[in-house]
């Protein structure tokens, strides 16, 4: 055997035996490191297919650090997939691995407790105590909470004391009427005046209205109401009619679609490539009566259908959901018992799905605004990884140079760069251009020059070149700047765009189809602040030759008309042959009427002053 082959270590060779005994069983499998320590855990409807991609391609990364650090395997057999995903889940919980997916929602989430005792109380808690009293919930937001109970309180008169109400204290007469009853809020049970069957009645109307149910709830308050009106007792058929009222405005300010919709699960997700958010609505006969978004961090190379099956499991426990219908984007790749997943193109459920969509961006705007003022250089550095996905850049573009040209007439030609570090603009970094070598409204040639004197002076002085050059116009400005740069032998060392403003296309060397960046985009944001913060350093510079004095034109022989009101028409309409050509609404509308009668005159030889001015 060749001396230079590789010999199997004993790990290898324990390894190859474990993968072996391995079953085509679903389950889940378990990676323990040297020490015996679980690292990581999984699922797979095929453990033994799942488990051998591990080591039979080649990885790189988090994977190739995965692999490397396994000693030893084992595995779980169960009978279904819906199995495995529920003990892979449990099983995380219970050991936290190194390597699985961090899932970033520890709160303690309140929930809604019906005490076990005689005469329940209802009211919010944090902790679930095993005493057999029933909770529902959990609920993401307390105000959501506490506006349902605020609710129950103003329809039921649940007692509040902590008193023990069995029938032998209750018959004793142990306790007293306390202010509570006084003031209507309770209906004194602890002295025999309300029966436990009445007061049940109310448990179970509460129990629906907390699910959900306000139909069934409002079913019975109509019938109530009906029969007490029968037997004529109008004012406890007021009262009622009052409590249906108050909980129908309650159904009306929380419905979205037809209350067919009826114990639906809604989840989406928003993929930001180091981390899925998934946002989580449950809909009770049209209305959603729990809204909630983990964040869920990417330890390996997680795809984003893998971590939306991890929390559709994990948010379904958590919320103790048994809906039978799962509203999703796109096709889960797992099935759950009882359980379909319906993919909607339009109509209500659509509209749900959308909703759901919206709550998992938003989510995601709030974590990464409040990161940013944590740790603004986290920001930078992310938009920065973004730009350079976005342009195919090999480096981070952490220095930004862009560039933009100008003319008065044809003969004052200027141009303006403007810098920026990290994302941010680099005020000293900002310079001004005269053109030189070209006369006459030539774009591409002025681009040319400035160019080539910017990054020869650069390369003569030994000082670092920007990784990003953005050229305000499209192909022919960028051809242009790149044979500057072919001559300073630049070409392919510096990325270079051009961005061009009609239609904000980024164009490449040597690719005729521009790429069309998403608006939503920072990346386009941030190329379309450098280009406006050009074009306005560009304006400021000849604003600043005229105070001086330095641009004489035509205009300078018009008498009337001074050298403010020549440089806002030269700075609105561009150059003088533009101003003849314009008429003389054009004129008035950047200097008025009475100035502008005078510039048209002198341009028109007095014979076509319009009517409209005369009057």
């Amino acid at each position: 055997m060749n001396e230079n082959q590789h010999k199997p270590s004993e790990r290898e060779k324990h390894l190859k035996q474990l993968l072996a005994a391995i079953p085509h069983n679903p389950g889940v499998y378990q990676y323990f490191d040297e020490k015996g320590t679980i690292i990581y855990i999984g699922k797979a409807k095929n453990l033994k297919k799942r488990v051998s991609s591990y080591f039979n391609k080649n990885q790189s990364g988090k994977l190739l650090m995965l692999t490397r650090r396994i000693h030893n395997i084992q595995f779980i057999v169960v009978e279904t997939e819906q199995d495995a995903l529920l003990l892979e889940n449990n099983l995380i919980k219970q050991y936290q691995p190194r390597y699985n997916i961090l899932l970033k929602d520890d709160k303690t989430y309140p929930w809604i407790c019906i005490k076990h005792e005689n005469f329940p109380r209802i009211f919010p808690i944090r902790r679930i105590v095993r005493d057999g009293s029933e909770y529902l919930g959990p609920y993401a937001s307390i105000r959501t909470m506490n506006t349902l109970l605020e609710l129950i309180r103003q329809l039921y008169p649940i007692r509040t004391c902590k008193h023990n109400l069995t029938p032998e204290n209750i018959k004793a007469k142990k306790y007293k009427l306390c202010l509570e009853y006084h003031i209507g809020n309770c209906k004194g049970p602890c002295q025999g005046l309300q029966s436990k069957e009445e007061y049940d009645q109310m448990i179970q109307e509460i129990r629906d209205i907390v699910k959900g149910n306000l139909q069934t709830v409002l079913r019975q308050l109509r019938d109530r109401m009906m029969r007490f009106a029968e037997t004529m007792e109008f004012e406890k058929a007021q009262a009622v009619k009052e409590k249906r009222e108050i909980l129908e405005h309650y159904r009306s300010k929380s419905a979205v679609v037809h209350s067919s919709i009826h114990n639906v699960d809604v989840f989406s997700t928003e993929d930001t490539g180091t981390c899925v958010y998934v946002n989580y609505l449950k809909v009770i006969e049209g209305a959603i009566v729990q809204s909630h978004t983990v964040e869920m961090k990417r330890k390996l190379e997680e795809s984003e259908t893998e971590l939306f099956a991890t929390a559709i499991v994990e948010i379904r426990q958590r919320f103790l959901s048994n809906a039978t219908e799962i509203i999703v984007p796109f096709e889960p790749e797992f099935k759950l018992e009882n359980v379909c997943f319906t993919i909607p193109r339009k109509g209500d459920k659509r509209t749900l799905l959308d909703l759901s969509i919206r709550n998992a961006k938003h989510f995601r705007i709030e974590i990464e605004k409040r990161r940013n003022l944590v740790d603004p250089e986290r920001h930078q550095k992310r938009i920065l990884n973004q730009m350079k996905d976005d342009l195919r850049m090999p480096v981070l573009p952490e220095v930004i140079e862009c560039f933009d040209n100008s003319n008065f007439q044809g003969d004052y030609a200027v141009a303006a760069m403007v810098q920026f570090v990290n994302a941010k603009p680099n005020k000293n970094g900002y310079r001004h251009f005269n053109i030189k070598t070209v006369s006459g409204p030539d774009d591409f040639a002025s681009m040319e020059e400035i160019i080539f004197r910017r990054y020869q002076r650069l390369l003569n002085e030994n000082k670092p070149l920007p990784q990003l050059i953005v050229i305000d116009g499209g192909k022919g400005q960028l051809g242009a700047a790149l044979k500057s740069l072919e001559k300073l032998q630049l070409r392919g060392k510096i990325t270079i765009i051009g961005i061009a403003k009609r239609l904000e296309e980024i164009y490449f060397p040597d690719d005729s189809i521009p790429l069309y960046i998403d608006k939503r985009s920072e990346t386009l944001k941030i190329i379309q602040q450098l280009r406006d913060e050009a074009h306005r350093f560009g304006i400021t510079h000849h604003r600043k030759k005229f105070e001086k004095g330095l641009i004489r034109t035509e205009l300078s022989d018009i008498k009337g008309i001074g050298k403010q009101t020549s440089q806002k028409l030269l700075l609105e309409l561009k150059s003088v042959k533009k101003i003849k050509e314009a008429t003389f609404e054009e004129i008035a509308s950047v200097i008025g009427k009475a100035k502008a009668k005078i510039v048209y005159d002198f341009y028109h030889n007095n014979d076509a002053t319009p009517d409209s001015l005369s009057r």
